[in-house]
């Protein structure tokens, strides 16, 4: 197999923002090496998967994804399987799955183009690495971008070690990418068409650096120089952790105009027993502290979490916190998964692994009071007037979506329109996941 072999490939992420952002990134590579992207592993020369490994069922579909690439005349391309589940499981992956070619973890895979020479010489590639040197160091600039909303990744890593999570052995300790390096990327992407930038990290608002006259700087600072580039218009940051929310973070939600009023904090579990036992470094308490801060310097915040049911000895008054805290709370949406126990884990080894019947029925249970919450901070958008940024294309024709500051999705009609626009609308209509907007001005970029 030559080069020439190799012209087109297909990225398929799963999992987190992170993820995505990992698969842009490998796309801007590859693109640069002469190849172009395919819609699907079909068309593809090179199939490269981009893991998750935080749940078990995630692991499994990679394995499944790997089997479908096989093609009915009994050829498959090259297969590169990235990310976690390719850190975790290494060369695993290779014997439970023969046809993949490349395993790469998410460190490494600015060496793609090294892996893949590796692999058109038949041999099997694998590359899981944490070097000292940036992998950002060696990744193409940022261009032209497809969307006008763009990831922006500011911190990897997590040292907090929650005893459920295998991020810390996939995605290593905490590391914050340097100022001038996140400065220079944001402008590239805004001067590539983004108009809002997400910044991320598996822990984001752990994030610190200097600036350019030397200054110890964290999140809020970071945020406040962004705020300063012409045609951004909205900043995002997530995932957060609680013992990182600074009262200078808090404060830059009253006072920088593009920082969304949206928040990311994951709490996982209500009950301070299960906290402890999952080596959460926050009460429940704490939590809802935190949350009355940033209701205070911003009203209209709206606050999305993450939810564990069924760690290993969560009883049913345990469960119960876990719902009063979202009643507390009261969130305009939330993420809600089983536990799921992950192999080298503190917690996969515990006593009292609850019965999956019981994570079920619990999960519905959550679920439920999340969903109505959910509609309910819908509803009560209805009749506001509000900015949109149109990020893509709807069903029907002439149907664009957008994202309202609090992140929720709207409809619009108007073959007038484009996406990357901002208009002002009246929100009309509510549903459980979206809302209908009717156009009252397209806003100057």
């Amino acid at each position: 197999m030559t080069q020439a072999d190799l012209k087109k490939f297909h990225i398929k992420s799963f999992g987190c923002q992170m993820n995505v952002y990992d698969g842009e990134r490998m796309a801007e590579l590859l693109a640069d090496q002469g190849m172009s992207a395919a819609e699907n592993g079909d068309d593809a020369d090179l199939v490269v998967l981009n893991t998750c490994h935080i749940r078990e069922k995630a692991v499994d579909k990679v394995y499944s994804d790997i089997g479908r690439l096989r093609r009915k005349d009994g050829t498959s391309p090259m297969i590169a399987v990235a990310g976690c589940v390719a850190q975790a499981e290494g060369k695993e992956i290779s014997r439970r799955a023969p046809s993949v070619d490349i395993v790469v973890g998410p460190q490494a895979y600015h060496r793609l183009p090294e892996l893949m020479e590796v692999a058109k010489s038949g041999k099997k590639a694998l590359d899981t690495d944490m070097p000292a040197a940036s992998k950002f160091d060696v990744l193409p600039t940022r261009g032209k971008q497809a969307r006008p909303n763009a990831f922006l990744t500011v911190q990897e890593g997590c040292d907090k070690f929650c005893t459920y999570c295998v991020v810390p052995y996939t995605r290593g300790a905490e590391i914050s990418r340097p100022w001038s390096d996140l400065s220079k990327e944001a402008h590239a992407l805004v001067d590539g068409g983004a108009r809002e930038i997400t910044l991320l990290g598996q822990n984001v608002n752990a994030w610190y650096g200097e600036d350019e006259k030397g200054q110890r700087q964290g999140l809020e600072g970071l945020i406040r120089a962004l705020d300063k580039i012409s045609g951004l218009q909205r900043i995002r940051y997530m995932t957060s952790h609680p013992n990182d929310m600074t009262e200078g973070l808090i404060a830059a939600h009253g006072e920088v105009p593009k920082l969304m009023p949206f928040l990311h904090l994951p709490v996982q579990s209500g009950s301070d027993r299960i906290l402890k036992a999952m080596n959460r470094s926050h009460s429940a308490a704490s939590y809802l502290d935190i949350l009355e801060k940033m209701r205070a310097v911003r009203p209209d915040i709206a606050l999305s979490g993450d939810f564990i049911v069924g760690f290993p000895g969560e009883s049913d008054q345990d469960f119960e916190e876990t719902l009063q805290i979202v009643r507390e709370a009261n969130y305009s949406q939330a993420f809600s998964f089983k536990y799921s126990p992950r192999p080298g884990t503190p917690a996969a080894a515990m006593e009292e692994q609850i019965a999956p019947q019981v994570m079920d029925e619990r999960l519905q249970r959550l679920q439920a009071l999340l969903n109505e919450q959910q509609y309910a901070f819908n509803q009560n958008t209805v009749g506001r007037k509000t900015d949109i940024l149109l990020e893509r294309q709807g069903k029907l024709e002439g149907q664009l979506i957008g994202k309202t500051p609090w992140l929720q999705s709207v409809h619009i009609i108007s073959p007038d329109l484009t996406i990357g626009d901002m208009v002002e609308i009246d929100i009309t209509q509510a549903g459980p996941n979206s809302l209908t907007g009717q156009i009252k001005e397209r806003l100057a970029a």
